[in-house]
């Protein structure tokens, strides 16, 4: 008697390993799928982005500079705003408010970036475009937001930012807001 319930002990036991085991393999595809996952949205989401010009990326290329005719007969107001994030040290503003400028027109603006701390400090800029229609028209030739900024302490800069709306903004779009925030960004040297 002894032995059967030693038997069917066992093959519980051996069901319950079998049961286990193709658990194991299930949670592992999960994981190798959720990391497959995060590592195409990444990309994906660039795509995205530069598609639309959502979250304010824009179109980079130096063809769409050639394409751009200026268009005289209208005008559009390009306001210019800035925020730095807790945690930088720094104050982070545009030289001007705002410029008018003809679509097309290739512009130069000028943005002040003063380290405040007693220790060199690196930060990222990130854009946003609003209204979100005109995001995807304004095309930046050369920006400080492109690379990783390092301020020695104390240290001032000017950022200068290159850019202009295309022509093929929509026209009931006359004005729109470039807004940089300021992030922290961790040192690469150790």
């Amino acid at each position: 008697m002894a032995a059967i319930e030693e038997a069917k002990e066992l093959s519980v036991k051996e069901q319950l390993d079998v049961k286990n085991k193709k658990l194991v393999r299930k949670l592992l595809w999960l994981v190798v799928g959720s990391l497959l996952f995060a590592y195409a949205l990444v990309p994906l989401y660039d795509v995205l982005c530069s598609l639309t010009g959502l979250n304010g990326k824009t179109q980079d290329t130096a063809t769409e500079i050639n394409k751009a005719k200026v268009d005289n007969t209208r005008w559009v107001n390009v306001q210019f705003t800035s925020s730095v994030m807790p945690g930088l040290g720094w104050n982070f503003y545009p030289k001007q408010p705002s410029i008018k400028l003809h679509p097309g027109q290739i512009e130069t603006v000028i943005f002040i970036a003063k380290n405040t701390t007693n220790q060199v400090v690196a930060g990222q800029a990130v854009p946003s475009v609003t209204p979100g229609i005109a995001s995807a028209n304004l095309k930046k030739i050369e920006c400080f937001c492109f690379v990783r900024q390092s301020l020695n302490p104390g240290e001032e800069k000017e950022m200068p930012l290159r850019f202009f709306v295309s022509p093929e903004l929509p026209a009931d779009v006359s004005e729109m807001t470039l807004s940089y925030s300021f992030f922290p960004a961790v040192s690469n040297s150790k």
